[in-house]
């Protein structure tokens, strides 16, 4: 019957450019890929009568189709419009079989605009759309150390307010400006100043030399605070790109992407060379579980950095290894900048030697990565559950109030090897009980994924309820998502959180998992659960404070506790009230009320 069913679709499909999508059994999305003709490319994939995977399928792939219950498509007015949303739905949902890069960062730059009469240097992510605006990177770090660096070792206008005084102020004094502002100075002496900053910009070495000299002077006048900024600067600045006899003998631009991988892991590298020399470099690493591909994990790196913001300089790509979509890439790159862009795996010469260089670096990186053994626990979760993805990416969610007041969550952030709190986020909420107001955490959660990719694995501080409704949620965002949820133990029907001794209860698909208070995998999940804890009880106590100063503000001005509460329950929080109209008040309070919170907020 599935056969069938599936077969027919396959033989009816558009010949349009679209998007498709495999399932499984479960309902679980396996696979979503683009075509520029749907019926060819998805029947590619099969062998009829009887229905079966092609025999020319990878492995990988033959075990996809193997998996796959059922098809969906959505069909685009172009290849273009197929590219963008296939990359869109892999971000927002993490099929199994697709690879999911999670740096999708904007890099910084480094500007000048030079029609300015006396110009200074920034920092920006977005393309200044400007006649006679200079730039230099990206940067994958150590953009505003060479910005600090540079107004550190050059006499330019230090702040963007000083030309405004009219007068020299004090970093004229201290010799740090040349006070253009009260006209000190000719163009012309300036525009020298400006050549030398571009110069330590563009030579790191001259750059790092100087601060070095200055970092030693300082420390001989006992200025050791200074002394240990610039140390700390030129780390940085030195961590910033990779180090190489390369010398183009021209000022070629290029982007690099190179990919390697061993048994556990994949890692790719991307360089960026300005001018003929690099000036940064970075790189993500990745499970190699049985959804590696390294021609996909290329393909995916380009399209993060190119797909969705426009950098200032885009350069020839350099890759080692064939990409299956490189003409379609290219056409979209094409359309998106106006001009043509290829990708090309070069076979000698220069342009070889900087793709082995940074091949060189990606195996460092795996070397470095193999020597340590803090995933090993992840594989043990992997398997103790079987779940689909490496959880290399995990969230874990909690939330807090007291007396129904204060009422927020928490997601603290596991990435790889330890906690991203960067990446952790609170949320105010309005739901009134636990189940509730999970359930808000969870949704507000999903509804981000477009912007936030999913993870590979969430932990929940609850038990089979809660987990259930994890899964509702998960289930109705489309997302490849595996649910864990960790019930504390109960003793005398309270909850035991004795630190070594705590038995608490893993709930995972239909089964409870009872796992000894020694077993290293349970202490993981509860240092996770602890955690979130922690991490929603802190901003439960930020919240009461700011609304027990609040309240008390509008009780010192006549307004009472009761009508304190009203406000809350209407509007959510303060914030709001402070937005809200004075008629939007006035349903709530009288007159006399709305105008003195008018007042007040003013």
């Amino acid at each position: 019957m599935r056969e069938e069913a599936l077969e027919k679709k396959i033989k009816n499909l558009p010949k349009s450019p679209g998007v498709y999508q495999y399932y499984d059994k479960e309902g679980r999305l396996l696979y979503v890929g683009k075509a520029k003709n749907l019926a060819n490319r998805v029947k590619s994939y099969w062998s009829f009568s009887p229905l079966r995977a092609a025999s020319n399928l990878s492995l990988r792939i033959t075990k996809m189709i193997n998996e796959t219950h059922s098809l969906e498509y959505i069909v685009v007015p172009s290849e273009h419009d197929a590219l963008l949303l296939e990359n869109s739905l892999i971000k927002q949902l993490n099929p199994k079989y697709n690879i999911l890069l999670r740096d999708d960062k904007t890099y910084p730059y480094i500007y000048i605009d030079k029609l300015e009469p006396y110009p200074r240097f920034e920092i920006t992510r977005k393309v200044i759309e400007a006649k006679g605006v200079e730039y230099f990177g990206p940067y994958s770090v150590g953009a505003r150390d060479i910005l600090d660096s540079v107004y550190e070792l050059c006499k330019l206008v230090q702040k963007k307010s000083c030309l405004k005084g009219g007068k020299a102020c004090l970093f004229y004094q201290i010799d740090k400006c040349l006070a253009p502002c009260e006209g000190s100075v000719t163009k012309e002496r300036y525009d020298k100043e400006v050549e030398k900053a571009r110069e330590y910009i563009k030579d790191k070495k001259k750059l790092l030399s100087e601060l070095h000299a200055k970092m030693e002077f300082y420390a001989e006048e006992l200025r050791f605070e200074e002394a240990a900024t610039l140390r700390d600067r030129i780390e940085k600045i030195q961590r910033s790109t990779l180090h190489s006899e390369i010398d183009l003998a021209s000022k070629e631009n290029y982007d690099i992407f190179v990919v390697a991988n061993d048994e556990k892991r994949a890692t790719v590298v991307r360089v960026f060379m300005r001018e003929g020399k690099i000036v940064s470099s970075d790189f993500e690493t990745i499970a190699t579980v049985e959804n590696f591909d390294a021609s996909e994990m290329l393909k995916r790196s380009i399209l993060n950095l190119y797909a969705y913001k426009k950098p200032p300089i885009v350069a020839p790509i350099l890759v080692n290894e064939t990409i299956e979509d490189k003409e379609s890439i290219e056409e979209f790159l094409r359309n998106e900048f106006g001009r043509k862009i290829p990708i090309s795996q070069p076979k000698r010469g220069m342009k070889k030697k900087l793709v082995d260089l940074a091949l060189l670096n990606a195996h460092e990186v795996l070397r470095q990565n193999a020597t340590k053994q803090k995933n090993d626990i992840l594989e043990e979760l992997r398997e103790l559950f079987g779940l689909s993805h490496l959880p290399r990416h995990i969230e874990c969610f909690d939330n807090s109030h007291l007396s129904g007041k204060a009422t927020v969550g928490a997601m603290v952030v596991w990435e790889g090897e330890g906690f991203s709190k960067e990446r952790y986020r609170h949320y105010h909420l309005q739901a009134k009980d636990e189940y509730a107001q999970m359930k808000e955490i969870l949704t507000r959660r999903a509804q981000s994924f477009d912007e936030n990719p999913p993870p590979d694995l969430w932990v929940i501080d609850g038990g089979a309820t809660l987990l259930k409704l994890a899964q509702e949620v998960v289930a109705s965002s489309g997302a490849n998502i595996d649910v864990v949820a960790i019930a504390k133990e109960k003793l005398a029907a309270k909850a035991h959180r004795a630190k070594g001794s705590a038995q608490d209860i893993l709930h995972f698909g239909s089964s409870e998992y009872r796992l000894k208070p020694t077993d290293k995998r349970l202490q993981f999940l509860q240092r996770l659960r602890d955690e979130a804890h922690r991490f929603a009880i802190k901003f439960h106590r930020q919240t009461k404070l700011k609304l027990d100063k609040e309240s008390e503000l509008l009780k010192l001005h006549g307004i009472s506790s009761a009508k304190v509460k009203r406000l809350i329950d209407y509007f959510g929080t303060f914030e709001a009230i402070k937005c809200a109209q004075f008629e939007e008040i006035c349903t709530i309070l009288n007159t006399k009320d709305a105008k003195i919170i008018k007042k007040l907020y003013q």
